[in-house]
């Protein structure tokens, strides 16, 4: 199992997608099976306050979730291409 975010994206939620890219071209050679993602609603992180955002982290920064569901439908894509490969 992978963490996208923290370390592996230098702690910028934006950087999770090119981590996850990278895992994902390197996982045929490798015995990955998992990754994890930091999302919600919204991009980014927010300090408590009396003037919040609705669905915006208050911890760690995070992917917002129109760009994780377009991330996933094109890992998803690119799961399948390689298995069609390995099968050929």
């Amino acid at each position: 199992m992978i963490d996208c975010s923290h370390g592996n994206s230098s702690k910028n939620p934006l950087l999770q997608p090119e981590v996850l890219k990278t895992i994902i071209a390197e996982r045929p050679q490798t015995q990955v099976r998992g990754v994890m993602l930091e999302s919600h609603l919204q991009d980014g992180a927010q300090k408590i306050s009396c003037d919040m955002n609705y669905g915006q982290s208050v911890t760690d920064g995070c992917l917002g979730w129109e760009k994780t569901e377009a991330l996933f439908l094109e890992v998803a894509s690119t799961l399948a291409v390689q298995q069609l490969a390995q099968s050929a």
